[in-house]
């Protein structure tokens, strides 16, 4: 029964339950904000804030981190329980998946031993009709004396029902029995009842329809296949990203170009001649290379990995690693963070936060620049093509599965090199036992398709774009002076370069490249453009449309294989981004762990190019001698 209390014009509402349950879905819903929502445990981990009118009512929502109890085992548990402790809503609306009710239903009752003021919310009703589960939502109202209401999410003409069911039931005050406040602090009452309360109020027709989920699962975590669907899928992504790019990247790369002469002609009329040629032929001519380059593959490759992400597959994926990490004296969440950085090593960085273990997230941090993010792809590209390949494809399509085979060889190096860093660091600087690792495997669910598009191009693409563009301008400007200005009869770019050429020499490469990679600090996608302008003398930024006189051009710089592997393995193996940088610096608040993180994959990428310069070179002797 419920007691009418006098209305007001607003109140504050907080979302409650476990992941997985579609809370962050009905949070977009309610409040028309895109917060992403990742289908994997721990990925909402600050408190997110929107607001939602309805009639005469103003209505705060705060979307709770995804918790499996209020008792703070987590760092997600611990804000949950604080928020509903200590800010006292004046409702609670919790969120339970359909098909997972019994589990659900333990944080529920929880949640009514801290508050009588709850509203339930079953999501997911139609996955649940699909597995013969049917669900009396009146049974559970009557139960525990709180209204009830079941919905399915994705529909916006549920996300109205549940606006106007919460409108008719918040200005209402629940009794709730006694026996529901003593369930806090013991368990085991607590789970016999919601065992009681599931077994009233949901009746099961088919109770062998999770066979296709089972399958799945044997295939994605099997022992055996486990690791071969994942190197597949990683394959596939990669294949189909390239596939598109080159087409997108071929014409967007046309129409900017296009533009700068006609960009040049409008400055000049306002501007001095030099001042046109900074901007134009330095921060524009940087900044559309980085945009034609870098826009195409993560337009693609962001909607194919969240596309997996909503599908369900990315908890797999790490739950395949948990193993390898776990022997690494890291958390197996570092895998979720890991995979993040493929597209940016900032972002992945930020994500490091659903790690509970400081040691271990310090851990993920620091390591997760080893993976490379989408800004080093056309390096690792373009000497995979000009060394790697053939120079003339019989077939295109062949062609581009070979180049994905290698990137994904590249990368697969990449995560190695995480898994050894993650356990020196953890026999060194950062020694610890790791902590233990629940890991949820959500159902699969069909991927909402506009949902993806809208988050992949707006929260990642025009994100990481927007800071790579960032990063672009000044370094245009910067590369630009370094061209343009003369110092002994030679430009500084030539004199650092000779400088840091004996160095280089040393690691497999040459001073421009080394020059080259720490003038792309700011953006890693121009690495390649300035080694072109350095090797030609140009003033500024030039691009070589034909490969083959790219080719040219480096063979007569004296590049050879050598330098072609120790290319790569540098491109995997440098310090971060500044973007990036600036990241770990803002999540660790220490310059010492942003200087690691920095010195780190620089040493590593050092000492392996030497190494492999010494075998070429080893290799070359006795060939020599042998001949």
């Amino acid at each position: 029964m419920y007691l009418h209390s006098e209305p007001v014009s607003s109140c504050t509402i907080a979302l409650a339950g476990n992941p997985n349950v579609g809370k962050s879905t009905i949070f977009n819903g309610l409040t028309g904000m895109h917060q992403h929502t990742g289908n994997w445990s721990g990925k909402t981990v600050s408190l997110a804030t929107g607001h939602c009118a309805v009639g005469k009512h103003l209505y705060t929502f705060t979307d709770l981190p995804g918790c499996y109890s209020l008792h703070a085992c987590s760092e997600e548990e611990r804000l949950a329980g604080a928020c509903l402790r200590e800010t006292t809503p004046d409702g609670v609306l919790v969120i339970c998946d359909a098909v997972c009710l019994e589990r659900n239903l333990n944080l529920v009752l929880q949640i009514l031993s801290v508050t009588a003021n709850v509203i339930l919310c079953i999501n997911l009703m139609d996955q649940a009709a699909k597995k013969g589960i049917h669900i009396s939502c009146s049974t559970l109202e009557k139960e525990l004396h709180i209204p009830v209401i079941g919905i399915t999410a994705r529909r916006k003409r549920e996300i109205r029902r549940l606006k106007q069911f919460l409108d008719a039931c918040m200005f209402q005050k629940a009794i709730v029995p006694p026996v529901l406040k003593k369930l806090s602090e013991d368990p085991i009452p607590r789970a016999e009842m919601a065992s009681e309360l599931y077994q009233k109020a949901v009746r099961l027709e088919k109770p062998d329809t999770r066979s296709f989920d089972g399958t799945l699962d044997y295939l994605f975590t099997g022992k055996y296949t486990g690791i071969f669907c994942m190197l597949m899928l990683l394959l596939c992504i990669f294949w189909i990203t390239l596939l598109g790019a080159n087409y997108i990247s071929s014409r967007l790369h046309n129409l900017l170009f296009r533009l700068e002469p006609w960009l040049y002609e409008q400055f000049s009329l306002l501007l001095p001649e030099k001042l046109c040629q900074l901007l134009i032929q330095g921060c524009y001519r940087v900044t559309a290379w980085v945009v034609s380059v870098m826009l195409p593959p993560m337009a693609l490759f962001f909607p194919l990995f969240t596309l997996l992400e909503d599908f369900g597959y990315l908890p797999r994926a790490a739950f395949n690693m948990d193993c390898c990490f776990s022997r690494c004296k890291a958390c197996g969440k570092q895998a979720l963070t890991m995979l993040m950085g493929f597209g940016c090593n900032a972002v992945g960085v930020t994500g490091c936060r659903i790690v509970d273990s400081p040691r271990e997230r310090l851990i993920a941090i620091l390591t997760n620049s080893f993976v490379p993010c989408n800004g080093r792809f056309p390096t690792i590209l373009v000497v995979l093509v000009l060394f790697f390949t053939t120079k003339k494809a019989t077939c295109p399509l062949l062609h581009t599965l070979w180049l994905a085979l290698l990137l994904t060889c590249v990368i697969l190096f990449g995560v190695l090199m995480t898994f050894f860093s993650s356990w020196l660091l953890s026999k060194t600087v950062l020694k610890g036992v790791p902590s233990s690792f629940v890991l949820e495997l959500p159902p699969y669910r069909k991927p909402q398709i506009c949902s993806v598009l809208l988050h992949s191009v707006v929260h990642r693409t025009l994100l990481v774009l927007t800071r790579a563009v960032t990063a672009a301008i000044p370094a245009g400007l910067l590369i630009w002076l370094m061209a343009n200005t003369m110092a002994g009869g030679q430009t500084l770019l030539t004199r650092i370069s000779a400088c840091l050429d004996p160095f280089a020499r040393l690691l497999g490469l040459d001073g421009t490249i080394l020059l080259a990679f720490i003038l792309g600090i700011p953006a890693n996608e121009i690495v390649i453009p300035i080694i072109i302008m350095a090797y030609t003398s140009q003033s500024s930024l030039v691009d070589f449309k034909n490969l083959s006189a790219l080719h040219t051009l480096l063979l007569e710089q004296g590049w050879t294989l050598s330098t072609a592997v120790s290319m790569l393995i540098f491109s995997v193996l440098h310090w971060p981004c500044a973007t990036t940088l600036l990241t770990i610096k803002k999540e660790t608040h220490s310059w010492k762990w942003t200087a690691l993180a920095f010195l780190l994959p620089t040493c590593m990428g050092f000492l392996l190019c030497f190494l492999v310069t010494c075998m070429f070179y080893g290799f070359s002797c006795v060939y020599s001698f042998g001949g």
